[in-house]
């Protein structure tokens, strides 16, 4: 967060909104997920993808904590290579939440990557558009940034509208 009153980064907000979701439905959080290419390795980034955490049920407040069960969607043979290497895993991620919050891994086969969707080209923006993006990205300083919001913007801008 910046020194000004009231202005806080986007990702702040998103995790701030996600972080209760994802906890609830999967038991993970935004941290686990951003961190996922450093804590799974080179070996292993590309083609797993943490699904879930499940803690066994506590009767008690007063009960002791229980490590967790970690479900990994892996895809194809690499999941024979990840059974093999599970207890590294199981070491990084607990260093990483800084106490033991799992204890197993539960490897899922299934497809992790979507190589088709993931490198479309924005579809080009109407000039009414064009120009209405250029005008929120002049008072940008930095042309690095100006790029990525252009890049940004006609990806958003250029998806058809449902009933707008």
């Amino acid at each position: 967060m910046s020194g000004r009153k009231g202005i806080q980064q986007i990702s702040e907000i998103a995790n701030g909104v996600l972080d209760p979701v994802l906890a609830k439905r999967a038991g993970i959080n935004t941290m686990l997920l951003g961190m996922w290419d450093e804590i799974a390795g080179p070996d292993f980034a590309e083609c797993t993808r943490p699904e879930k955490i499940k803690w066994p049920r506590r009767d008690a407040q007063n009960d002791s904590f229980v490590p967790g069960t970690l479900t990994i969607a892996c895809e194809g043979a690499r999941a024979l290579f990840l059974v093999h290497s599970q207890d590294q895993l199981i070491q990084r991620l607990n260093s990483v939440f800084g106490f033991p919050a799992v204890e197993r891994i539960k490897i899922v086969q299934k497809p992790v990557s979507s190589s088709s969707g993931r490198h479309k080209r924005p579809r080009a923006l109407s000039p009414d558009r064009q120009e209405k993006l250029d005008d929120m990205i002049t008072g940008i300083e930095s042309e690095n940034l100006r790029q990525a919001l252009r890049r940004l913007g006609t990806g958003v801008m250029g998806r058809p509208s449902k009933g707008r």
